[in-house]
């Protein structure tokens, strides 16, 4: 009886996820970023809010905009508009994407401001925790075509909507 209802349970929460991610459904995410627990070269804590919005072009295919607000301990603050795309694999949230982004970095100590263009893949998961609302853990890495020094491996949690 036990293995019915385990099996039962994970057919249920596989048919929900599988149901969010089809052609035509709408997403929106709001995540933090990193809380200190990203590493790059040029950085020490950074704190970071990003907000992604996008759609289902096909299903389990989706095309995204993300805007991103970074400040950290060196008094540099830095804004990231992008476009990309994740893969979610078929029924089980797992998902991996990529995509190009422009950062605008400002140093106050040094008013000094640059400009840079990043490639960035990540990996994640959607866990639901109801129909429409998933809880998503993700590690990145954001490669900068300036420096390597401005390359990035981080990761967020992000709380997201499927409509």
């Amino acid at each position: 009886m036990k293995k019915l209802l385990v099996c039962l349970v994970m057919l249920a929460a596989t048919t929900l996820a599988h149901a969010q991610f089809e052609q035509n459904k709408w997403y929106f995410n709001a995540a933090v970023s990193n809380l200190g627990l990203s590493y790059s070269g040029s950085e020490d804590l950074r704190l970071g809010a990003q907000i992604t919005a996008g759609t289902f072009l096909f299903d389990n295919l989706s095309l995204l905009l993300n805007a991103e607000g970074v400040y950290n301990e060196k008094d540099e603050r830095s804004a990231t508009f992008g476009v990309g795309g994740r893969y979610y694999f078929s029924q089980n949230g797992i998902y991996l994407g990529t995509g190009v982004k422009f950062r605008h970095f400002e140093y106050k100590s040094e008013n000094n401001d640059f400009n840079d263009a990043l490639w960035s893949f990540e990996a994640g998961y959607a866990f639901f925790l109801s129909r429409t609302v998933t809880i998503e853990p993700a590690v990145y890495y954001d490669l900068s075509f300036k420096d390597k020094d401005y390359s990035k491996v981080g990761f967020k949690l992000g709380f997201g909507l499927y409509f």
